[in-house]
Formats: structure tokens, C-alpha cells, sequence
């Protein structure tokens, strides 16, 4: 296996060096790997797309721990039954009931205010089914903490995860959409199902 990637001194972290190289074999095992560089930024939302299948989950988690980062992520609340629920809680994972979701974005945003060190991980498009356009929840979390946005791809064709380069919001949502849907472009074949995966 390669080295384990470096981790930048102000991301928050998890684990050690043993559970890292655990998570990085069982990475190894389904032919996968992380591709560049993980920003050395101690607060950032994290957005994975695209999410097509279930599988995006199981890689993004195998990522995180290889990775050692310590990531709070929002997911439906229908996967957080018992027993998985448990485990899922202690990767990180919050639910969210869609159907009740008012506050959710003030609630993150207002958890920003009370650390120095805290990523937030969430699937842009909101379900695996296609959709026509993106959720903003994250984007108005990102922009009322005054954090960046740092865009995670899945390529399911050369079993490779990266990041792009952080965007900052500029309140100017329909640019700043346009910034990252463009950075996504490419990756669009390498879903899971592209055939689920639009933009716009």
C-alpha cells in the first residue's frame, strides 16, 4: 500500500497512525485510493458528489478514517435506526428529518461559532435519486459562518476520491453554485449511476 497522506497540522482529527492504516487495508481492499492534497484549514464544509448510490457513503467513510479527519456529517435519519444507528453516530453522523428540517442550517451555523476546529460533510444533490438542481443548505451554512467550501469527488471509474481547491462564499449564490458545479463537471461520468447524476 502507498504511505498513509499527510495530514495537514490544522485540520481536526481522529484516530492515530494504527486505525488510519486499518481504514486505509480496508480502502485497499475494494481497490480504492485518495488522489492530491487534503486543504490545511482548520473550519470548512465538506461537499461529496456525486451521490448516486450507497456506495458513495461506504468509500466517503473509509476516505475520512484513512484520512484521520474528524468529520460531523448530516444523513437521513432513516439510517440511523438500531443497531447501525450506534455506529453511525460514532463516525460522526447526525440525522436529519428532511421533512422537518427548518433550523438545521442555523443550528450548524451556530456550532461554527463555538469551535476552532470543525468540518461538516454533506452530499450537495440531497438524495441519490437525480434532481434537478442542488440543495443550498450547505452553502448557507458555510456562508453565514464565514467558512469555505471544499468540493470531494467520488470517480468510481479510476476508484479514486480528491478535493478541489476551497471556495469561499461571496453571497453571490448562482456564482459560487456555478464555481463548483464546474469543478464537478468532469466527474460526472465517474458516478456510480451517471445516469442520475445532473447539475444545474
Amino acid at each position: 500500500m502507498k504511505p498513509l497522506p499527510a495530514i495537514p497540522e490544522d485540520l481536526p482529527t481522529r484516530g492515530n497512525r494504527f486505525t488510519r492504516r486499518v481504514w486505509q487495508l480496508l480502502l485497499h481492499l475494494i481497490g480504492w485510493d485518495f488522489e492530491g492534497t487534503v486543504p490545511n484549514l482548520p473550519r470548512f464544509v465538506i461537499i461529496g458528489a456525486p451521490h448516486t448510490s450507497n456506495w458513495d457513503f461506504v468509500v466517503a467513510m473509509l476516505i475520512i478514517g484513512t484520512l484521520g479527519m474528524r468529520v460531523t456529517w448530516l444523513g437521513k435519519h432513516t439510517i440511523f435506526r438500531w443497531p447501525l444507528g450506534v455506529l453511525l453516530r460514532r463516525l460522526g453522523g447526525i440525522p436529519v428529518d428532511r421533512s422537518k428540517s427548518h433550523g438545521i442550517v442555523d443550528q450548524a451555523t451556530e456550532a461554527f461559532s463555538h469551535t476552532d476546529q470543525l468540518v461538516v460533510g454533506m452530499a450537495p444533490e440531497g438524495t441519490r435519486r437525480r434532481t434537478r438542481q442542488w440543495k443550498t443548505g450547505f452553502y448557507h451554512i458555510a456562508a453565514g459562518a464565514g467558512v469555505p467550501i471544499v468540493p470531494a469527488y467520488l470517480d468510481f471509474r479510476r476508484k479514486r476520491v480528491g478535493m478541489g481547491s476551497p471556495v469561499m462564499p461571496t453571497n453571490d449564490l448562482k456564482r459560487d453554485l456555478g464555481t463548483l458545479q464546474e469543478f464537478y463537471a468532469p466527474y460526472a461520468r465517474g458516478a456510480r449511476r451517471p445516469e442520475l447524476y445532473g447539475q444545474g
